[in-house]
Formats: structure tokens, sequence, C-alpha cells
């Protein structure tokens, strides 16, 4: 069975203080653009055409000398002159911006001791290996959202030695023996397939604002959260 729990009063950082551990998986969600751009592209997942609210997944690795939590992910990381396309380990800090990062998720499997360890060692391979970043990947799960047949197939697109964010983060759950959605090819998965999981979880939810067509999914676990008080 699953629970989601709302999370209203703190800030990003002080959220991920309370909720964050070694793998498991974030969601997140931005006002900017192209993560607008994104939410809009999974509305095809849902029979109201609502947006989703996620447009990036990432695995929580834990914390590190120094600590801070550190987060392996597949990211397009624009910085100055320097550019990462692929594979990468970042603090967690890169979300603590409570303006530019206004929804956060976090799921928790209840994974055991080994499969961490086995998720983790599977992340930072496709680190060391130095993974890309697939574009063409993501155009290829654009067209499997807008048409269901093409779900469970091979993406028109794929790509070797080449992930996504949540093409990423499926690969590697499923290194630890959990396939989150079996019913979706792992290069067409979607943030908002993960959010959507039938495997049994709790999720801690996060949001400042709403995008327009979510405002039920708030309204329900408000609900519910009152009526367990």
């Amino acid at each position: 069975m699953s629970e989601t729990i709302l999370v209203e009063g703190l800030s990003n950082a002080e959220f991920f203080e309370r909720h964050a551990a070694p793998g498991r998986i974030g969601l997140f969600g931005g006002p900017e653009l192209i993560n607008r751009m994104i939410n809009r592209a999974q509305r095809h997942l849902t029979d109201d055409h609502a947006w989703s609210r996620w447009s990036h997944a990432f695995i929580f690795q834990g914390r590190r000398h120094g600590g801070h939590h550190w987060v392996i992910e597949s990211d397009l990381d624009l910085h100055r002159k320097h550019i990462r396309l692929g594979v990468q380990e970042n603090r967690i800090t890169k979300y603590h911006d409570d303006e530019k990062t206004t929804a956060l998720a976090i799921l928790d499997f209840g994974l055991t001791p080994e499969q961490i360890d086995r998720l983790l060692a599977a992340a930072l391979e496709q680190v060391a290996q130095r993974t890309r970043y697939s574009l063409s990947e993501l155009a290829g799960t654009a067209w499997a959202l807008r048409h269901p047949e093409w779900r469970p197939r091979t993406n028109l697109l794929a790509r070797d030695h080449a992930f996504f964010c949540s093409a990423f983060v499926r690969h590697v759950y499923a290194e630890a023996g959990v396939d989150l959605v079996p019913s979706v090819n792992e290069k067409n998965t979607a943030p908002e397939h993960i959010a959507c999981t039938k495997l049994p979880h709790t999720k801690w939810l996060l949001v400042r604002g709403e995008l327009p067509a979510s405002r039920g999914l708030i309204k329900r676990v408000k609900t519910r959260l009152k009526k367990r008080d």
C-alpha cells in the first residue's frame, strides 16, 4: 500500500534534511519554460490531460564528508563555460532555491541495504562510464507519450550508453531488482510514470503554488491528512 504525505512550511533544504536518504528517488518541478514544456508533454498520461507536476528525476546518493547530501542524475548542466551532458553527481544544494524549485517529491520504496548498494553501484558505474544525456531518446519518448501503443515498445530513437533523467532512474532501479513501471519500456519512461508507479511506497510531497490542472491532487491529499488527524 502506498502513502502520500503533503509537507508544508519547510524550505527545500529542510525538506531534504528530513526525508532524503540513499536510494530514494527525487522528483523536481519548476516554473522555467523548459520545465513547463516537459510538464505539458506528459499530459497524455492522464485521462483528463492534466499537466504533470514533474520535469526531472534523480537518485539520492546520501551524505558525504562535509555534511552535504549528494544526488546522481542524468542532466544537462550548463554553468558558464562548463558543460556536462549526462550522468553526474551533484550536491543537493542544486535544488535548494525555493523560487526555482517549486515542486519536490521524495519516494521511498523500502529497499533493503543490499538493494541500495546494488542501485548506487549501478548509478556510479554510469557516472564512471560518462554515460551521455540523450536528447534523441527524449524525442522518442515524446512520440510514445502521444501514442500509447508505443510505450511498451523500444524507443524509436534509442541509443547505446545514453539516458535521459527518468530512464536513468528506471535503469538503476532495475539493476536492484525493482521494476518501477513494468508496462512501459525503460527508455520511454517519463517522470510522471515514476510519480504514478503502482509499487508500494511512501511519497513526501512539497509544492509551492500549483499548476492549474493539478489542484485536485493537492486537495485530496489535504483532505486525507485531515481525516487521519
